[in-house]
């Protein structure tokens, strides 16, 4: 290997991983990639199993591009581990990524930071599926699952409890349903973006998040310039509130018959999606950041003691 490819920084970009959201990180991770070395760095993909440290330690990166979704990769586990292996990293460091992960946690910070959220709180699997435990309508989760992946809507007038699937955990989260249009904010560092406004035939799933032609994405929502001045500001604060560090992207709800009362915030994402068809990279280019140019500053970002 001649001097000149070793000039640019080795990074390895870590996809993939043993989450329910793999697929849609390993897309993310082969895009970005993609754009690294387009943006000539030198790069090696990793699909994050259980050998990950080993080959971390065999590939000696520069720099980890951290592409993983949900558990694992985006919930402070990965992120430890690069810490005690002092690789700098992108995203968010320990601490935020745990306490974004965990909804309820993420939320209680939120409250005290005078953000508005849905009343929530946890539940066994098994009294959720026994009898109402919050007034219907209302939304079960996982607490700490990222993209959708089961979320039951429990309707007005329903006649029972949800049947919950067998890959729910035993501790749930019910929040009270937030009616309205679904908006986004992406913050790149110290900035925040722009709003997006994400239309689908109904509920947003995992699907309609990552199926081309799932959802529509307006852009520049088209909604009044407080509540698009409020969405800005929240989510750089609910960013700033967790102490994220790169890039993240908030969601909220807007019920727009209540006006700004009607803006919540849903949850805040550490490791947003970066597929083609993923809102932050459309975001940025709306704001004149080229895909490869996001990625640069995203590694350029990149350190250890996040």
């Amino acid at each position: 290997m001649g001097m000149s490819s070793r000039a640019a920084p080795r990074i390895c970009v870590l996809k993939g991983g043993l989450s329910s959201e793999r697929e849609v990180s390993l897309s993310s991770g082969h895009e970005c990639a993609k754009a690294l070395r387009v943006a000539e760095y030198e790069v090696i993909e990793l699909d994050a199993r259980g050998d990950v440290v080993q080959c971390l330690v065999e590939i000696a990166p520069d720099i980890v591009f951290n592409a993983l979704h949900g558990r694992y990769g985006e919930d402070g586990c990965i992120q430890g581990i690069l810490e005690w292996l002092r690789i700098p990293y992108t995203h968010s460091g320990v601490l935020a990524s745990s306490l974004a992960m965990d909804k309820e946690r993420s939320k209680a910070a939120f409250r005290v930071a005078g953000l508005p959220v849905v009343a929530s709180h946890l539940a066994a699997k098994a009294d959720v599926m026994a009898a109402h435990v919050m007034a219907p309508p209302y939304v079960v989760k996982p607490n700490n699952e990222g993209s959708s992946v089961g979320v039951y809507l429990v309707q007005e007038g329903a006649n029972g409890p949800p049947v919950l699937s067998d890959d729910m955990p035993d501790t749930v989260m019910i929040e009270a349903f937030a009616p309205g249009r679904e908006l986004t904010t992406t913050v790149v560092g110290d900035r925040a973006l722009t709003v997006t406004d994400i239309l689908t035939g109904g509920w947003y799933d995992y699907d309609a998040k990552y199926q081309p032609g799932g959802s529509r994405h307006v852009l520049p929502a088209d909604i009044p310039s407080d509540i698009h001045d409020a969405c800005l500001q929240m989510a750089l604060q609910a960013h700033q509130v967790l102490g994220c560090r790169g890039v993240s992207r908030t969601d909220f709800r807007w019920d727009e018959s209540r006006g700004l009362d009607g803006l919540i915030i849903l949850e805040l994402n550490t490791q947003p999606g970066m597929t083609p068809t993923s809102l932050v990279p459309e975001q940025a280019a709306h704001c004149g950041i080229s895909f490869s140019d996001l990625c640069r500053w995203i590694v350029e970002d990149a350190s250890c003691d996040r």
